[in-house]
């Protein structure tokens, strides 16, 4: 008989309850005092510690925002392992991931285990195109399909790598460049997966991947896997083989403020040129590799790719994102290319479908050109009126555009409640910035969680002393043509004070080429601009380069860690309000109004609250850190909805006098 599986390893049984209290562990004399460098008590950090724990055990949600430099991974890395359970941890970066997984796990098993007499059972995962497909590869050898000599050198690296890697993770393959073209062709994306009949399933890093899973009592995701997981397994109605990440009794969402998004793009629908293409490439790699390419496969592949180049040169002209509300109008006009497109897709389906004796992936390809196939029908006729379908164009390489046709939830409420709290037994969510106005109502409402215990913990900072909060009052409204001209000569009198040392935050591309071009000669600092390299070089020249100045939008405002004097000022443009044409807020908007709701004080204002406390936490990162804070923004003085701005930020002293900002760096 099978042994009944355990709910967690003996070692995390040996860490938990009658071993060492949350107390025993977190405070002064205790556990953590004894072994970490830089031990601190943190209030904050134990009273979290003891409310994920109660949840845990009451089997309750919870809601809790955690200040920077409250220790937020140790707050809920210790209850996790001290309850037994097999619990997820999603982060909202890869970066947070690997400090998890590299840096407080091993801190932690040291700590619970200083003998060495026991370890944690922890286990990192990250979206299956982060891995290598040996099949894929092993497909590779001695085909003519590299194009360039630098697709042969990354070939060699990779196929040398392989025989000795354990993982197949590419983070450990440092030089390959992160834009490789080869390893999008043999990652193990979901696309070409033939699971179980694979010839290689049995050395599949997936495969081991889903093992190790298995037999974690702590599992480290990011938002991205665990909702592509998530609607996997909606799609499948839960199958039992659906998704790779097992049953758990509870997950821990760190970074919780950015599950809206996330939950959105994954329970939506997009297709692109570049997937149809992708499709048309592998089927013709597949066939020519096994000898079976013939007349009519071509034919119909030539077919397929002429409809869909044709139909997505129809589609309403436009950069960026916008909307595509004139879908019917579009159908009426353009509806027999839409139908020649659908039937070659019945048609290359069906040629694949009468292949004889074909192997495994061809069934693979039928699949997937049913699933396009059914992806454009909904894109083009669903009605459903919770979703916004819409456009997005992105320059590719040598002048190509990629165009993706989406299809986003307007409300992921509903099917968060349902797919996701009302199925688990505990979920937490945590951040630095959930709360708007001291409360979680904007939260709860957007992803619909009912019945959570919820909790706002002091910051371990004393932000009074250690940050000042300046706003010109004198400057125009953000939105005027003078504004540019009058905030760039405001930044370099405030960089003068501050011997560069800052980031300046910016909206939109826009605004922040158009003051970087202003400064550029007039300051004295060394000046790095977002997209001159990429953002972890930049960052690291940032840290290296005395008295810098780095001009940065969205990307930069969270998930950015400078500790010390190298950063002591962050200005930030304007209040970030998402843009009002965007295609799914303009959605978002609409139908809180239609439903007699106030989307701006609802949604709007919330959702650029918790963006401008994201901007502001770049700042102040440890006990000894001091600095300025700029909102070249005066609307927070002056309209009615400034003052939730102002109730949402930590106690920062405050000013409109540049005298008071000279004296604060004299100080």
């Amino acid at each position: 008989m099978a042994p009944i599986p355990q709910p967690a390893s003996a070692a995390a049984h040996s860490a938990r309850k009658h071993d060492v209290s949350l107390y025993q562990f977190f405070a002064p004399g205790g556990v953590l005092s004894r072994t970490h460098p830089a031990y601190e008590f943190r209030r904050g950090q134990l009273q979290m510690a003891q409310s994920v724990e109660q949840a845990l055990e009451e089997k309750r949600h919870l809601i809790v925002e955690a200040g920077t430099g409250t220790g937020k991974t140790l707050a809920y890395l210790v209850p996790a392992i001290r309850s037994g359970k097999r619990v997820i941890i999603s982060t909202g970066t890869k970066n947070l991931q690997e400090q998890l997984f590299h840096k407080d796990i091993p801190f932690l098993e040291q700590a619970l285990f200083p003998n060495g007499e026991g370890r944690l059972n922890v286990c990192y995962m990250k979206g299956r195109n982060n891995y290598l497909c040996r099949k894929k590869l092993y497909d590779l050898t001695g085909q003519p399909v590299l194009s360039g000599l630098e697709e042969i050198e990354h070939y060699r690296a990779i196929a040398a790598w392989e025989k000795t890697t354990q993982t197949g993770d590419r983070a450990e393959l440092a030089e390959l460049p992160e834009a490789s073209a080869l390893w999008h062709k043999i990652d193990a994306r979901s696309d070409a997966c033939i699971g179980q009949k694979c010839s290689a399933f049995d050395k599949c890093f997936i495969t081991e991947m889903h093992r190790r899973a298995m037999e974690s009592d702590i599992i480290i995701v990011n938002h991205h896997l665990f909702f592509a997981d998530l609607s996997i397994k909606q799609q499948a109605e839960y199958a039992p083989d659906a998704g790779i990440l097992p049953e758990v009794g509870a997950v821990i969402f760190d970074e919780a403020h950015e599950l809206e998004d996330v939950a959105g793009s994954y329970f939506g629908v997009s297709v692109s040129n570049g997937r149809v293409e992708e499709l048309c490439r592998d089927v013709e790699a597949s066939l020519q590799r096994n000898h079976m390419l013939s007349a009519q496969i071509l034919g119909a592949l030539r077919n397929l790719r002429e409809r869909s180049m044709f139909l997505f040169a129809l589609l309403p002209q436009g950069e960026g994102r916008f909307s595509f509300e004139n879908r019917r109008d579009f159908l009426e006009e353009n509806g027999e290319e839409f139908m020649a497109l659908q039937q070659s897709f019945t048609r290359l389906r069906s040629e694949l479908e009468n292949l004889p004796s074909k192997p495994e992936e061809v069934f693979n390809f039928a699949r997937r050109t049913q699933e396009l196939q059914v992806q454009f029908g909904f894109l083009m006729e669903s009605e459903d009126p919770n979703t916004v379908f819409w456009i997005e164009r992105r320059r590719g390489g040598r002048d190509k555009f990629n165009i993706y046709l989406q299809a986003t939830l307007i409300d992921v409420a509903p099917i968060l409640k349902t797919c996701l709290f009302d199925k688990l037994e505990c979920a937490v969510l945590t951040s630095a910035t959930l709360a708007v106005g001291g409360g979680f109502e904007y939260m709860r409402n957007r992803l619909g969680l009912e019945h959570a215990r919820e909790s706002v913990l002091p910051s371990h900072f004393d932000y009074e002393n250690q940050a000042l909060f300046y706003v010109p009052p004198d400057l125009p409204d953000p939105r005027t043509p003078q504004f540019a001209a009058k905030a760039a000569d405001r930044i370099r009198c405030l960089l003068e004070i501050t011997r560069g040392r800052a980031f300046v935050l910016f909206t939109s591309y826009a605004q922040m080429n158009d003051v970087y071009q202003r400064l550029l000669g007039e300051l004295d600092f060394p000046m790095l601009l977002q997209g001159d390299a990429p953002k972890s070089a930049l960052l690291e020249e940032f840290r290296l380069t005395p008295n810098a100045v780095l001009f940065a939008t969205s990307s930069f405002w969270q998930g950015v860690d400078v500790q010390g004097e190298q950063l002591s000022c962050v200005i930030i443009d304007r209040l970030p309000f998402a843009v009002p044409s965007d295609p799914v807020v303009a959605a978002r908007v609409k139908s809180i109004d239609a439903e007699g709701g106030n989307a701006f004080f609802q949604y709007q204002v919330p959702a650029a609250v918790i963006t401008l406390k994201q901007g502001f936490g770049r700042l102040i990162r440890s006990l000894h850190d001091r600095g300025l804070l700029v909102l070249l923004d005066n609307r927070i003085l002056k309209k009615q909805y400034g003052r939730v701005f102002v109730e949402s930020l930590p106690n920062y002293q405050r000013t409109t006098e540049l005298k008071q900002v000279e004296e604060f760096f004299r100080g």
